[in-house]
């Protein structure tokens, strides 16, 4: 894993950033820890991003994150959770028309005139270096078990070869 985000997931996150984080504020009842939610479902998905990417289901995986944090969140709760449906924002970018705006048409076409939003960017940075850091750990503990079992290899190899062949 690079410690860098590839392009395609920041564009991922910049496109699902606002619609994830209402929604983990819809399913939390907009209590504080939706932000935490959101960012730990973002890090679940950097850390399997190359192998959902290459199956096709990052949106699924998204959606099942989501609700498994947020079922995990809801058996923590001593409390019952009074859940409010929130109405979803207004957009943002007003059509005009069915077409849309001379530049909405012309932003179509041409490539790379979007620029990623930097909330977005920074959520996508921050999932992905916890994502990173955790595989890191791992990395780190598959060495430890290996070593430990080369050497129990190892010991229990010395002990047959001096054993007295009676």
């Amino acid at each position: 894993m690079d410690d860098e985000p590839p392009a395609d997931y920041v564009a991922f996150v910049t496109l699902h950033a606002a619609g994830l984080r209402a929604e983990a504020a819809r399913l939390v009842g907009g209590a504080p820890v939706a932000e935490q939610i959101y960012l730990a479902v973002l890090t679940d998905l950097a850390g399997r991003w190359r192998r959902l990417r290459w199956l096709g289901r990052t949106e699924s995986h998204m959606r099942e994150r989501l609700t498994a944090r947020t079922a995990q969140w809801r058996d923590d709760q001593v409390y019952e959770v009074d859940v409010r449906v929130l109405r979803p924002p207004d957009p943002v970018v007003p059509v005009f028309t069915p077409a849309g705006s001379l530049a909405l048409r012309k932003a179509k076409i041409l490539g790379g005139t979007a620029r990623a939003d930097l909330d977005a960017l920074a959520d996508a940075e921050i999932a992905w270096v916890h994502a990173y850091l955790k595989s890191q750990w791992r990395r780190l503990l598959r060495y430890v078990i290996g070593s430990i079992l080369l050497l129990a290899v190892i010991v229990q190899y010395v002990t047959w070869l001096g054993a007295d062949p009676v």
